[in-house]
């Protein structure tokens, strides 16, 4: 029997281990946002000082198992075997949710995960057990800790607005006192924020992070509570002395020492609050279990009767077990490409430049945006003039970064990733203090949101796209609270039906889930690095973009060979799945090309007098390479339609012909993606002299199905399709030939 039960407490500490990873890929990289998106220090640097935080909050994350084990539910109303049944379908449900979320691309919290999956598990139970004493549903208070359960999520949706609301307000107050030119400010300037920004950090690094810990006395914590005032003042006069200096006599920017340590603080904060999401589950597991055996070998008790009063008690630290749980989180981040990646979603979205928008507008968005400019047009009418105008020149953007390429640019200044790291980790140490276990995403999310909009990065042009994908990630959010309930209770109620062979089972299926999550990760990984988007063009001289330019010519021609091959593979066969694919790869390239354009007016804005020329040919390229799309557009869309709709596929004499010119457009494809690979521009007077071979073999063809549909041709679908793919062939051509004669002209010239 306790076999069985071993085996659970096993399969526990793996899928702990695994969640861990699988939670850090997803999540912990919030805490890097600030520091990632203000180029602030080294990314060497922000991971060294981020794993020293995770180690410190690892340590300090006791208080938050109470949630793991009571804070829910009453254990005291449930036997060891059906506490084993609710900790182990929470733990598979997170596994398999997360790798479900992850595969899907959604923005998902642990946090959030783990306490709707601890109560659809409790109350699946609780169902059962109410009718199996043929109880009402009135009595499920008894089991469910709803006070408590209330208290969790209330904290959790309202830290929501109140970190965009504190976010935005402090950072709409920081930036009117500082301006986006804070480093031409007098350095009691910067002394005195440093200041209050590490003493807000300090006391919740000392009072809130370390007190459950050994490394301060006691006594200190005691004081330190008792004469808050005469703290908090020491620190505010001690940081503002320290900063005055340093940024004075050693030219020491107090603005990246608060992003050093702000890291440090939300690093801590993170895993001192999220840490129970990962262990806290099998740590009351193998608590409980050490009672039940405890009890069996002295008195014989079986599983289905001892009651788990045991839970309710008060367990002793494990820090070897927390330190563990830590070096796990410190080694993910560290080796987890998957994470790094994460962090890009929240430093896009509150990017102060332009940027390549991931989310679509919706009815919602474009409501919001709207409304909120009504509004903000009635307070101007009735803000006074002198007032509009004071505000307006604090928030003009600096000019310092004008010099610097694009790709450098940082998102946003030191200012506001100070302010984003201050006010989520004081809302994230405030939270585990109090022992609410606040999403880390939420917060660092909505920090970032509400900083974001106060420092007017979602203008006119971006705002809808931002608001956007705000709104997405929130509804991904409450998608997580109702997948995380249901799954957990199915989960439950599954393997209280199944017994022990329904728990291996499912332990077996959420191990092959993250199996093929890694694989499938790794594979989209390959192919992201094997297939780059289109480039935008930030030269200033004319030699710099005929550079540039060859590169997103030399994608668009090998992009263009694979989507033709693909088509008339897909009509060939007449695989629907394959010419659907077709259409997505031109509308990805479409897409890519009409950001290009979207990027002109800054392209045309930093070039140089001496190369406006410069501008006419990049313009022509864009057309020419629009032109490409438009081409393959029809192509593939016609493909597609004739297929799916179940026409008559094209006959033999057909599809050969269409292979004889797939064969030599691909070996001229080839050649020419070469050619701009290689900068060997001279040969492409070489390409362009192919020019009437390849039109002759299409005008050629077009004459065989005249000839074909006079006499034999009997389907109009048919012969339709088959035209309009060898014209808009030759227009491809054509294309393709101009585009090769500009830059051939144009070389020359320069």
């Amino acid at each position: 029997m306790e076999n069985m039960y071993i085996f659970m407490i096993i399969a526990l500490a793996i899928l702990a281990i695994a969640d861990l990873v699988v939670g850090v890929s997803n999540d912990a990289v919030n805490f890097l946002n600030s520091a990632i998106g203000s180029k602030a220090v080294s990314f060497r640097t922000i991971m060294i000082v981020a794993s020293v935080g995770i180690a410190f909050g690892a340590l300090s994350s006791s208080g938050m198992m109470e949630v793991a084990r009571k804070g829910i539910f009453d254990p005291s109303q449930f036997y060891f075997n059906e506490i084993m049944i609710i900790f182990m379908a929470v733990m598979i449900t997170d596994i398999i949710l997360l790798d479900i979320f992850n595969s899907l691309g959604m923005p998902t919290s642990t946090t959030v995960s783990i306490v709707f999956e601890l109560l659809g598990a409790a109350v699946a139970m609780s169902i059962v057990k109410i009718s199996n004493n043929n109880d009402t549903l009135l009595e499920i208070g008894n089991y469910i800790n709803t006070d408590k359960a209330t208290e969790i999520i209330l904290g959790i949706l309202l830290s929501v607005v109140i970190a965009f609301s504190v976010g935005a307000i402090v950072q709409f107050i920081s930036r009117l006192l500082l301006t986006f030119n804070f480093e031409k400010k007098a350095s009691w300037v910067a002394a005195v924020f440093g200041g209050v920004a590490i003493t807000a950090i300090a006391y919740f690094i000392i009072i809130k992070g370390l007190k459950s810990t050994n490394i301060l006395p006691p006594e200190f914590s005691s004081w330190a509570n008792e004469n808050l005032l005469q703290f908090l003042g020491v620190n505010f006069i001690l940081w503002t002395v320290l900063s005055g200096v340093t940024h004075k006599f050693f030219k020491i920017n107090v603005y990246r020492v608060i992003i050093i340590v702000g890291t440090f603080a939300l690093a801590m904060a993170f895993a001192g609050n999220d840490l129970v999401n990962f262990i806290g589950v099998p740590m009351a597991a193998y608590n409980a279990f050490l009672s039940w055996l405890a009890e069996f070998t002295a008195n014989g008790t079986l599983p289905s009767a001892f009651s788990m009063e045991s839970l309710a008690e008060k367990v002793p630290t494990q820090p070897y077990l927390l330190l563990i749980a830590g070096l796990v989180m410190v080694l993910t981040l560290w080796f987890s490409e998957k994470a790094r990646r994460v962090v890009k979603t929240s430093v896009d979205l509150s990017r102060q430049d332009e940027v390549k928008e991931r989310f679509e507008p919706n009815w919602l968005s474009q409501k919001l945006v709207r409304g909120v400019i009504v509004l903000g047009t009635g307070i101007n009418k009735v803000m006074p003039a002198s007032s509009s105008n004071f505000i307006n020149q604090r928030f003009e953007k600096s000019t310092t970064t004008a010099t610097i390429p694009k790709s450098e640019v940082p998102a946003f200044d030191m200012v506001r990733a100070a302010v984003n790291l201050v006010i989520a980790s004081v809302l994230i140490s405030v939270a585990t203090g109090l022992k609410l276990p606040l999403s880390t995403t939420y917060v660092t999310f909505m920090v970032a949101m509400g900083t974001s909009l106060a420092d007017r990065a979602w203008g006119s042009e971006s705002a809808v796209y931002r608001v956007a994908g705000v709104l997405n990630v929130i509804g991904g959010w409450f998608l997580t609270a109702l997948s995380a309930f249901s799954a957990a209770a199915i989960l439950a109620y599954l393997m209280y039906l199944g017994g022990n062979y329904a728990i291996i089972a499912l332990f077996f299926l959420a191990l092959i889930m993250i199996v093929r999550n890694y694989l499938s990760s790794k594979k989209d990984s390959l192919k992201a690095k094997a297939q780059e988007d289109l480039k935008k063009a930030e030269s200033i001289t004319i030699a710099g973009i005929i550079e540039e330019s060859a590169d997103n010519i030399a994608k668009t021609v090998s992009r263009t060979n694979k989507i033709y091959t693909n088509v008339l593979k897909g009509l060939s066969k007449g695989e629907v799945n394959s010419l659907k694919k077709s259409r997505k790869w031109v509308e990805k390239l479409n897409k890519e090309i009409d950001e290009l354009r979207g990027n002109i007016f800054y392209f045309i804005k930093n070039l140089e007098e001496t190369s406006v020329r410069g501008s006419n040919f990049y313009i022509q390229i864009l057309g020419y390479l629009e032109d490409i799309t438009q081409s393959l557009d029809y192509i593939a869309k016609a493909s597609y339609k004739h297929i799916n709709n179940n026409h008559k596929p094209l006959r033999f004499n057909q599809i050969r012909d269409l292979q004889e010119i797939n064969n030599k457009l691909n070996a001229f494809l080839s050649e020419t993606e070469i050619a701009f690979k290689d900068r060997n521009y001279y040969k492409i007077d070489i390409l362009i002299g192919k020019k009437q071979e390849l039109y002759d073999d299409v005008k050629d063809k077009i004459q065989k199905q005249v000839e074909r549909t006079r006499s034999e041709e009997s389907s109009p679908k048919n012969t339709t399709l088959y035209f309009g793919l060898l014209l808009e062939t030759k227009d491809l051509i054509e294309e393709i030939m101009n585009l090769l004669e500009l830059y051939s002209t144009e070389h020359k010239r320069s």
